[in-house]
Order: C-alpha cells, then structure tokens, then sequence
C-alpha cells in the first residue's frame, strides 16, 4: 500500500536531514565510511562444516572479529562444488555484511553449468588467503599401492573403479578426467558435499579411491589412509616420499587458490576495511598453525592483485574446459 502523500513528504524530509547532518563538510563523508562495521558480518563458506576449509575459515573470522569489533558469523553452504554461495552474493547488499569464501570451482562451473551468476561481474574480490593440496588417497588395506595401479586396474576391469572427490567440476575431478581420458580408460565417478564424508567412505571401502583435499592429513599421518600421489608443484614437508604428478611425468599442478570477496558494487573503504582485518588475521601466527595442520600456507594478495588473479584463473578454466571437452552446450 503507498504511504500518503503527507507520510511520504515527511519521510523525504527526514531522509533530507540525515543526510545533511551527516554530509556537512568532509566530516559527513568520513563519518558515514568510519561507521562500518555496525553489525556481524556473514562469512559464507561453502562446504560442508567440519571439513578443512570450514574450519580454517571459522579460526580467521575469530581472529579477525575483535580487529573489526564485529563478530563474523560461519554460514555454510555445502555442495555443488562449491558454487552455492555464488547466489548468495549476487542477491547481497553491497553493503560489507555479506561475504563469502570464493573458491576456484566458481570460475570452471560458469563454463560447465547452466548458472544464473557471473564470477567476475558479481562480485567484488577483497583478499586471497591460500591454496588448497590435493592428493590421491586410499584405504591402509587397499591393493593400490602406486597411481599406475589405478591405471591398471581400470585397464582391466572397465568401470568398476570408484574413485570419490568433493563434488563435480571440482579440482580433483578435473584431474581425474584429464588423467583418465588420456589413457581411454573409465572410472566411476562419486562426489560428495565434504571431504569428511569423502574420507570415512574411503576408509570404509564404500569408494575405492578418494582425490581428497588437505583434510586428509591427521589419516595419513596415523595410517589410515594411504597417500598415492599429491598435485601440489612440489613435494610436501609433511610427506617427502610422496611423490607429485610432475615428479611421475604428467604436466598437472592443482591447488586452487581461495579467497574472500562480496558483492559487486563494494564501496572501497568497505573492501579496504575488510581486507585490512582478514589481512592481520592470515599472518597471524595461530591461523599459520591452522593452515600448516592441512600442508597449506599463505598465499597472499591484495584486492586489486587478487582482482586480476581471478580474472586469469577466469580465462585459464575457460581453456581447460574446452580442452577436456567439458563446455556446456548452447542452451543447456
């Protein structure tokens, strides 16, 4: 129902007031752009809780809450690879109190999926924090004992090798297709929503093989998983015999850099606010404790670096999708 006309004029006075009370001089502006953050700030992340990414997600909002003096609030919204927080941020405010971790799965998908958003154009980057390591993992029983056994296996029985990741699209099914398809051979394919979940139905024998993400280090650490082979570009600390793709003669490195971003349409002080905080929170030497418990280190750049950084990864998923024969179709 439309207010009446004498509501209406009196709210357009207010409003008029305001903003003459907050605009008188250079001190308006600079007090409506000291005033955020007002309230908690949502983090969205989106994967399912519990897994490594969550949870080094969930140590960096604590850490950068008392910088902002604003609790940040863990939303999680698992599946789909990773791409369900992507319609959070196109319908957000651009207002500072709706972020979201931006995983690298969002640039592929807009070239494999039918979405509604656009990685580039709605949103506004504001910090990269780090890398992901992946690696290939089965259960201490298991006969494999190298990544040429999967090969082999394959070879030999077509389509009964299950292989699990943490969704289609991902990184790990991206190499899986890449190494399969190039030797014409088959897997059976099982994503799941967290890498917890991915983990204890490899331990279980429900999958035969998991390319999980670095959750997987305290099971390999006590031996109940066995690590095959990582896609990181060098060999890990935490495991020096493992060996990578590159050091077994395949041209792959995978680790999907992550960072934080918002809407688009960001206002700068906001972006530099919030990047100014996260920024405090990665160096800080708890959250460097967090990363290296799952092989992973910081991996900084600014809004404007991380801006450009997206914009490649954009146009490099573009290529490899084409090339693995992954693009959606017109009209799919």
């Amino acid at each position: 129902m439309t207010a009446p006309r004498p509501v209406r004029a009196r709210r357009r006075f207010l409003r008029t007031a305001v903003a003459a009370l907050l605009g008188a001089g250079a001190g308006g502006a600079f007090a409506r752009e000291a005033a955020y953050p007002v309230r908690p700030i949502k983090l969205w992340v989106p994967w399912a809780a519990g897994g490594a990414t969550d949870l080094t997600m969930r140590l960096l909002a604590e850490l950068a809450s008392p910088i902002l003096g604003q609790r940040i609030v863990i939303e999680n919204r698992g599946g789909a690879g990773g791409t369900l927080t992507m319609s959070v941020l196109q319908s957000a405010e651009p207002d500072g109190y709706t972020i979201s971790q931006l995983p690298q799965t969002v640039f592929r998908a807009y070239y494999t999926q039918s979405v509604p958003w656009h990685p580039i154009r709605d949103t506004t980057p504001i910090i990269q924090i780090s890398g992901v390591t992946f690696g290939v993992l089965v259960a201490e029983a298991s006969r494999f004992r190298r990544l040429e056994d999967l090969f082999d296996y394959a070879r030999l029985h077509p389509g009964e090798l299950s292989i699990a990741t943490n969704g289609v699209g991902t990184s790990p099914h991206l190499v899986l297709e890449e190494l399969f398809t190039a030797r014409g051979l088959s897997y059976i394919h099982v994503p799941y929503k967290g890498v917890a979940e991915q983990l204890t139905a490899v331990m279980s024998g429900q999958v035969m093989v998991g390319v999980g993400s670095t959750g997987f280090g305290p099971m390999v650490d006590n031996g109940r998983l066995r690590l095959l082979v990582l896609f990181s570009a060098q060999r890990s600390r935490r495991w020096p015999q493992v060996p990578t793709l590159r050091d077994l003669g395949f041209d792959i490195v995978a680790q999907s850099p992550y960072g934080i971003a918002g809407p688009a349409g960001l206002p700068p002080h906001v972006v530099a606010t919030l990047h100014d905080a996260f920024k405090r929170a990665m160096f800080d030497a708890q959250f460097i404790q967090e990363l290296d418990k799952y092989d992973q280190e910081p991996d900084y750049l600014g809004p404007d670096d991380y801006a450009r950084q997206c914009r490649v990864m954009f146009e490099k998923e573009r290529e490899i999708v084409e090339r693995l024969g992954l693009a959606r179709r017109a009209g799919s």
